[in-house]
């Protein structure tokens, strides 16, 4: 059982190294454009009003997803070695970082809840 936590925690860190080029839908000016990741926020043409809000809105993604996979990162470690409330520790600040981009990135916040759910049914 523990394997598959540790399989999707896996999972969750590669997904979030990659969200700013990966990305969702976002919309940015009057018009409510649509910009969905960092690649197309840097391609957009240098006049248009809304391009440094896209541009800082996708690094900040990528800043976050960084910091969400380092933490990620140090859950697999205390994974390995059966330290469940380290584990905890650095899940919880992983759904913590991500809830700005809750309902888009869909990675940690689920993903803490089940393994909530795998500890408490293991005590």
């Amino acid at each position: 059982m523990i394997d598959d936590v540790i399989s999707r925690v896996e999972q969750a860190v590669g997904a979030s190294e990659r969200w700013a080029d990966t990305g969702w839908h976002v919309g940015f000016g009057p018009r409510n454009v649509t910009v969905s990741n960092l690649a197309e926020a840097e391609a957009l043409p240098r006049t248009s009003v809304y391009r440094h809000e896209a541009i800082n809105y996708w690094r900040q993604v990528r800043l976050t997803g960084s910091d969400t996979a380092a933490a990620g990162r140090k859950a697999l470690e205390a994974l390995s070695f059966g330290h469940l409330k380290e584990a905890d520790d650095a899940l919880y600040l992983c759904q913590y970082l991500e809830q700005p981009f809750e309902g888009r990135a869909n990675t940690w916040i689920p993903l803490y809840g089940e393994f909530r759910k795998f500890c408490n049914s293991n005590n």
